[in-house]
Formats: structure tokens, sequence, C-alpha cells
């Protein structure tokens, strides 16, 4: 084909657009001249883990916000790929929530087997994209961090595949300055250990908190103080763990509360969320949205209004991950294929304030995952994309925000059944509370404490 594709990053996003032009030349289709951009030196995004925080080793700000004892807070089963199941890859069944390592090692194992590794070009960090009205073509400028080098490129079409979980939302408190403990946002968590026997204040109450709160609990933080701005998660938890209102000010290791109350910590973990931030592109080619099930300005949450040969992958507030950014590069390659004709901009705005009217009226998560599931269903009609079964993933869900109801702290321990094989998920050998080592030895060891029931 004449023209040429831009992917800008390599993560789990970019990896699905990759995928799905593989796919399509698999299947007998000539694809474009393709060329996948990525800062780091490996693909897999923000299942890079790394120390580093802050800057990497070239200036660069650090992608990853991945910690050192992170575990799925997810089923496996919501996230699996509809042409690559969890048993093809390790070859049997593994429990539902898998750490960190492991998740990593599902994600490459579908890119090892492929031939998607020649288009990638590591270590380097996209600068700028412009777009030319005269040409119709996009103008990429790229720094190769080991030369040091700028050089620009022209493409048809750019696919912006940079997630929106890595610059952080940082609100300011009164006297944060001169408070003597640690001030972190949880873009730089990286190790629970630090906070053993630590009094921890977390600023939020959404999945970042919770995840943090009960890792730094599991290993041996002395209390965990959650501070919400709009309402507490209402878990039950333990007694070393509370809920208050938000922050007002810090004294000293005093920290203030709304209701009037204080209490003193240790260190202050900031879970305040995270910006979509793009700083390559102009003001007249950027997203402007926060963290929403549909972003406005993007026709079926990928297709940009202001100019629709530039793409936006994973954008959305997420329930489905792995699998709606397969549905979402799926559409876009045949968008950009010229399978799926585009309407008129007025008919892609029209469509997109009917999507974002509807997530308006969403009132609890059920409604959401539902929401979100129709969203993927409209995606995936017009392709070729491997049948699932998003209607029973839908379900999953529920169960899982059951479960997290249920027990906050062992929710992990529960085994939900694959909609791609049928298989239930065996129980993990060690419960979650216990199990310290979480590399992918061991959590691969076979022997298991007790049979798998469902989860509902």
């Amino acid at each position: 084909m004449s023209f040429r594709v831009a992917i800008l990053g390599a993560g789990p996003s970019g990896l699905a657009q990759l995928r799905a032009f593989e796919a399509a030349r698999d299947a007998g289709a000539e694809i474009p001249e393709i060329v996948c951009y990525e800062k780091q030196n490996d693909w897999g995004g923000m299942w890079n883990y790394t120390w580093r925080t802050g800057l990497d080793a070239y200036g660069e700000p650090v992608h990853g916000s991945m910690y050192r004892y992170l575990w799925s807070n997810g089923p496996k089963e919501c996230l699996e790929l509809a042409d690559y199941s969890f048993e093809e890859h390790f070859g049997r069944p593994i429990p539902s929530y898998p750490p960190r390592a492991v998740l990593r090692d599902y994600i490459m194992g579908r890119v090892a087997k492929s031939n998607m590794r020649q288009y990638v070009r590591f270590n380097t960090a996209v600068h700028w994209v412009e777009h030319d009205e005269a040409t119709d073509k996009f103008s990429v400028t790229v720094r190769d961090l080991k030369k040091d080098e700028l050089s620009t490129e022209e493409f048809d079409h750019v696919i912006v595949a940079t997630g929106h979980f890595s610059t952080p939302n940082t609100p300011y408190f009164e006297g944060l300055e001169q408070f003597p403990g640690r001030v972190l946002h949880a873009h730089d968590f990286r190790d629970a250990c630090e906070f053993t026997g630590k009094d921890l204040l977390l600023i939020g109450s959404s999945y970042s908190a919770e995840d943090i709160g009960t890792q730094c609990h599991k290993y041996g933080a002395k209390s965990v103080t959650f501070s919400y701005r709009s309402g507490p998660m209402g878990f039950d938890w333990p007694e070393s763990f509370s809920e208050v209102p938000l922050l007002t000010g810090v004294i000293g290791k005093t920290a203030y509360f709304k209701d009037g109350t204080s209490k003193d910590v240790d260190a202050i973990i900031l879970c305040t969320g995270y910006k979509h931030h793009f700083p390559f592109l102009p003001n007249d080619l950027t997203l402007t949205t926060h963290n929403r099930m549909y972003p406005e300005g993007l026709y079926k949450g990928i297709v940009s209004l202001a100019n629709p040969k530039l793409i936006f992958l994973g954008m959305q507030d997420q329930y489905y991950t792995f699998n709606m950014f397969d549905a979402q590069a799926w559409y876009a390659r045949d968008v950009m294929l010229g399978r799926i004709p585009l309407p008129s901009n007025e008919e892609m705005a029209a469509d997109t304030c009917e999507w974002v009217s509807r997530e308006l009226k969403l009132s609890d998560p059920t409604e959401e995952i539902d929401f979100q599931a129709s969203y993927i269903l409209d995606l995936i009609a017009p392709t070729d994309y491997p049948a699932f079964d998003v209607a029973r993933v839908a379900d999953i869900f529920k169960e899982w925000e059951h479960d997290k109801e249920a027990d906050i702290l062992g929710y992990r321990n529960k085994s939900y059944r694959s909609t791609l094989t049928g298989t239930l998920a065996p129980v993990h050998h060690t419960r979650w509370m216990d199990a310290m080592d979480d590399s992918l030895e061991t959590f691969l060891q076979e022997d298991q404490s007790e049979p798998a029931t469902e989860s509902a």
C-alpha cells in the first residue's frame, strides 16, 4: 500500500493496533507501511516495571506507574484476548488474579509469536506532530534517545497509543512543603515495604487508593487512612483502616480533615488520578478530556473529530481493557484500510454526542459496565475481530464488584470461568494476603490448597 501509518507507543493499545494489521495481512490483505515509536527499550508500555521515578536515563518522563507487588485488581477472564487465551499461552489454566509479571508474560506471548517487532523503533520519543493541510499529511518529529538525534518523517495516519495513566494529577494541600515525612503521587509508588510500620494517608477514593492501601496493609503498614473528596469507598475495611473527608491541610505530621478530625501520619500518597496529556500535539489536534467512559471529541471513542486521520486508542475510563483495545484497533484498522467508510463530520459529531449523553445518564457501576459492553459490541460488529462473549464478561465484572464488597482483602482468592475456553480457573496455592512472593515462577506452581468453586 502507498500510505504510511505512525503508531505512537508500543504498550497494550499500540500492540493491539500492530496485531490488527498483522491479522489483516495474514488473511491476505495488503497493509500500509507501519512505524511504531516507543520511548522505552522494550514493548509492553505500563507493564514494563522500572524502579525509576521522575525522569528516565535520557531525561524523558518515566512512563510506568507499576509497583513491585502489583496484582491484577480484576479477573483475568475479563481482559482475555479473543484470539489468544490464557490457557493457550501457559499451556494450562491459571488462577483468576495474576501478579504483574504473569500478566506481562501473557501480553508478550501474543506478540512474541508474530513478526511485529520489525515495525517498532525502540528508545525513540515522539516530540512533535503536526498536520499540513496542503498535503494532508502528518509530520512526526522524534528523538533517537541513544543517539540524541532528532528526525522527522511524514505519515498519512497517526495513532496515539500513549495511554493516560502517566501524567499525575497533583492537587495542592496547605502545609505539604513542611511535612516531615514522605509525599508522593501513586505514579511514583514502587514498593509497599517502604511503608512497613508506618501510618499512611492516601488522598483519593478510587482504584489506586484502594489497591495501594491494601498492598501497604499486606506488607505491614501500621494504619491506612483514606481521605475522600466525594464519598467513601465503603468497603468492610479491617480495623487499621479508616475513611475521612478531604484533607484541608497539614501542620507538622498532623493532617486535618473537613470534618474537623485530625491524624498524625508518616507518609502521604496522592491517589488523585492522571491527566490526559499530549505535549507532542498542537492545540488544534490535541484531545482535551478527563477520565470518562466516552471522551468527547472522538467518534466511536477513537477517531478524532478535529482530524479523522488522527486516532486515539485506550483513552476511556476502563472496565474492559486489553480486549477493548483490540476492538478499537480492529475498527481503526478497517477505517484506515477503507473497509469502514466514515460518515460526514456532522454525522460523526452527532453520533459522539449521543454516546456522551448516554454516559451522562449512568448512575452506578452496573450501568457503566453494560455501557462499555455496548460500546465494544458497536465496534466489533462491522469487523472480523474474533467473537467473544462480551455480555458474559460484563456479568463477571458484576460478580467482581459483588466479591469486592463482600471481602475487600479476599476477593482475589475467587475463581471465574473463561468465556473463551469454558474452564474454571484453579485456586491459587496461596491466599492473596499471604502471597508475598509474586514472581511468575512461584505463581505458576501447580499445587492447590483447595478445589476451585464458581465465584457466584
